[in-house]
């Protein structure tokens, strides 16, 4: 009897090793996706997956996936540090996700060893009934790179960690945020700390009812080189006494209702940017608020152009 225990705790026991080798040994490090592939398949570079999501399972946490071509690839959930590169096939190509009533990207990265996502080379589409387009619940930090988010009904990026976890900190490069409803990027980070979002030499444009940016809770953001333009809701919003917003070198331009509007004790600073023929207050500061230039900004044609708080010296 106890012989036959033995040999059954060992064979179980043999069984979960085999098992968990087998599924370490699944998990590459670099993974791939084709139009022509199938979620069957290992995911390498001459059996590709199908989608974004039969490639995750099989990607190890720090790993990458690379599209061969410029197909549709499908909505994906991240809760592991994975770098996605649209163009990791051929120079030039992008891949897209189209997003039918759902998120097309959402970063839920619990990783520890691995607490970063890199998004390039992609193109996400809500067609007209998702609803955001990349939605960041917790992680360490997101690299956005030449990526076009657009025609989402609620945000094209939203940003709203839970209170509990870490900040999230987001850098976006050479992308463009259009056509979503309640706004272009939307950051509301209500914990301890501070969030940060460094932007530069991109869009945030045509959002119905939200601003094109909307900065609240705890956070410190930069925006450099970008234009935020033709927004129904306004052009950058900030709220709360712990957001500090500064733009360099950016067109804030024919937005409806303002240009840039501080609100809630929050703070914005602004160097050599154009505010300007915004269908409202161009600088719109509430009480207790700061709006801060360099004296080298252009602010013209709005309705009206409102005013600053005070200036920055440069040193």
């Amino acid at each position: 009897m106890k012989r036959n225990l033995f040999f059954f705790v060992f064979f179980a026991f043999a069984m979960c090793f085999c098992a968990l080798t087998s599924q370490a040994q699944a998990q590459a490090t670099r993974t791939w996706v084709s139009g022509t592939g199938d979620d069957v398949n290992p995911c390498s570079r001459t059996a590709p997956c199908k989608t974004f999501a039969g490639a995750v399972s099989k990607t190890a946490d720090c790993g990458e996936i690379d599209a061969l071509d410029p197909a549709g690839y499908g909505t994906i959930t991240l809760t592991k540090g994975i770098k996605i590169d649209g163009g990791g096939g051929e120079a030039g190509q992008v891949a897209s996700i189209l997003a039918s009533g759902v998120p097309g990207v959402i970063i839920n990265n619990s990783s520890v060893a691995c607490p970063m996502d890199v998004l390039r080379n992609l193109d996400i589409n809500g067609i007209a009934s998702g609803t955001i387009g990349i939605s960041v619940l917790q992680g360490g930090t997101l690299a956005i790179e030449n990526v076009d988010v657009e025609n989402f009904t609620n945000t094209c990026l939203n940003v709203v960690p839970s209170a509990g976890l870490a900040a999230v900190g987001i850098t976006i490069y050479n992308s463009n945020f259009e056509r979503c409803v309640n706004g272009a990027l939307v950051v509301n980070y209500t914990g301890a700390g501070f969030e940060r979002i460094v932007a530069s030499m991109s869009k945030f444009s045509k959002s119905q009812t939200g601003p094109g940016i909307s900065i609240t809770g705890n956070s410190k953001s930069s925006f450099k080189d970008s234009d935020i333009n033709n927004n129904q809701g306004g052009g950058v919003l900030t709220s709360g006494a712990n957001v500090n917003v500064h733009l360099v070198k950016d067109q804030v331009s024919n937005n409806q209702t303002f240009g840039v509007h501080t609100t809630n004790n929050s703070t914005m600073s602004l160097s050599d940017t154009s505010v300007v023929h915004n269908n409202g207050t161009g600088l719109f500061a509430d009480v207790g608020t700061q709006l801060l230039t360099w004296n080298n900004n252009w602010v013209h044609g709005n309705s009206p152009d409102g005013a600053r708080t005070g200036t920055i010296t440069p040193m």
